[in-house]
């Protein structure tokens, strides 16, 4: 079993979280800038395990 790096769980997490924010409704402080830095530092953390 292969193990996947933090960046892919990152980038699980965040396309998990960008399918299910519209149906939920909680109300979360600053979550277009909470997505976009998970974003960011999935992209990053893919970029430098290669």
């Amino acid at each position: 079993m292969k193990r996947k790096g933090l960046g892919g769980v990152l980038l699980a997490i965040w396309l998990i979280a960008t399918g299910l924010l519209p149906y939920l409704t909680l109300t979360i402080p600053y979550r277009n800038t909470i997505m976009s830095v998970l974003a960011v530092a999935a992209g990053i953390l893919i970029l430098v395990e290669r």
